[in-house]
């Protein structure tokens, strides 16, 4: 539908009176003008509802996520509509068709990838990672990151691929390169073999899951919650807020531990060594007295054992479960701490000691003698 039907017949008679450089101006400031008002009014409203709603809204999310994005499109739209109406030698008109053209598909893109964004905000609502059995969340957060991720590259080249068929000479040319592709698809595969390997793994990682999304993994000796997963890499926080970054086919390759692949729970052990004398009943009443004062212990497994007896100590192991990996380093550590002082203070001669024994004593004494 052309625009120039909406508009009043004086319209145009008016315009005759105006420069063409003048008018040709004045609708593009009208455009660009009409097209903000139009995303303040939405914008208004958009916030005006969002005010309303105390956790997640959705009205908030489209404003961060889409607010730039339409400040460009919708003028631009505008714009593109409003050419018609421009006095323009027929020279100029189709290089400016062609770049607003150019410049709304970009702008539509960068709408489309915002709202994806949206999307993962809403999921990131529903699957809140802040509960203490959080697996079914991990499961979607990982698998809605990495397609993200995958949505963004496609639309990206499904966005260059429009701007470049839309040019005539640019068609000749792929079909030129169409020629070539046997050859060329076999050196750009050998070139491209790692990455190609990378993006395979991040696919299987993302449906088979080996690991998630705040998955608590040990490799090569390090301890650390899965921060983030890319299309070729994954990144480890540290315990002590250093970072691990992996390349992500090292997980299809490569053995590794994963402390919360079916659930958070986990047992802890505590090992004490202490000397032969020490009352293992009263160590063990002394946890059971311990563990149950504390939230930490989820309520399933307490045991105390004597795992082992050496030459000159006993080996006690306390077994204790919690929720999360991070309960059990801090249970661990309270009845590690607690029984060491309740031993100390109670049965300080069965801690660990060295003994030596001397017989014949007395030969090697000198008697005394009177006088």
């Amino acid at each position: 539908m052309n625009i120039e039907n909406w508009l009043p017949q004086g319209l145009f008679d008016f315009s005759r009176h105006i420069p063409a450089i003048v008018w040709n101006l004045i609708i593009t400031v009208t455009a660009i003008l009409v097209g903000l008002l139009i995303k303040f009014i939405v914008t208004y409203l958009f916030k005006f509802y969002a005010k309303r709603e105390t956790s997640y809204s959705f009205f908030r999310s489209v404003i961060v996520n889409l607010g730039r994005a339409i400040t460009y499109f919708i003028p631009l739209f505008l714009l593109n509509m409003f050419i018609p109406l421009m006095r323009l030698n027929k020279v100029y008109v189709t290089p400016l068709d062609k770049t607003i053209e150019i410049l709304l598909t970009i702008s539509f893109a960068g709408i489309l990838v915002r709202s994806i964004r949206i999307l993962e905000d809403y999921i990131y609502h529903a699957y809140d990672l802040n509960k203490i059995d959080n697996l079914k969340e991990r499961k979607i957060r990982t698998q809605i990151q990495f397609m993200r991720k995958i949505l963004v590259v496609v639309i990206v080249f499904v966005t260059i691929a429009i701007i470049l068929l839309s040019f005539e000479s640019m068609r000749k040319i792929g079909t030129g390169l169409l020629t070539g592709v046997g050859i060329g698809g076999i050196i750009v595969g050998f070139a491209a073999q790692s990455s190609l390997g990378n993006l395979l793994a991040g696919f299987q990682i993302a449906f088979t899951q080996p690991i998630r999304i705040d998955d608590v993994l040990v490799i090569e000796g390090e301890w650390g919650r899965v921060e983030e997963i890319t299309l070729t890499y994954v990144v480890l926080k540290i315990w002590d807020e250093r970072r691990l970054i992996l390349p992500i086919n090292y997980f299809i390759q490569k053995p590794f531990q994963n402390w919360t692949r079916t659930s958070a729970d986990i047992l802890g052990t505590v090992f004490l060594y202490m000397d032969h004398t020490i009352p293992v009943d009263e160590i063990r009443n002394e946890f059971e007295r311990l563990i149950v004062k504390t939230p930490l212990w989820d309520k399933r497994v307490k045991v105390v054992q004597v795992t082992d007896v050496k030459e000159h100590t006993i080996e006690i192991r306390v077994l204790m479960s919690s929720r999360s990996s991070s309960d059990a380093f801090d249970l661990r550590c309270y009845i590690r701490e607690n029984l060491i002082t309740y031993i100390q203070k109670n049965y300080p001669d069965s801690l660990p000691k060295s003994r030596s024994e001397i017989s014949n004593l007395e030969k090697y004494i000198q008697p005394k003698t009177d006088g």
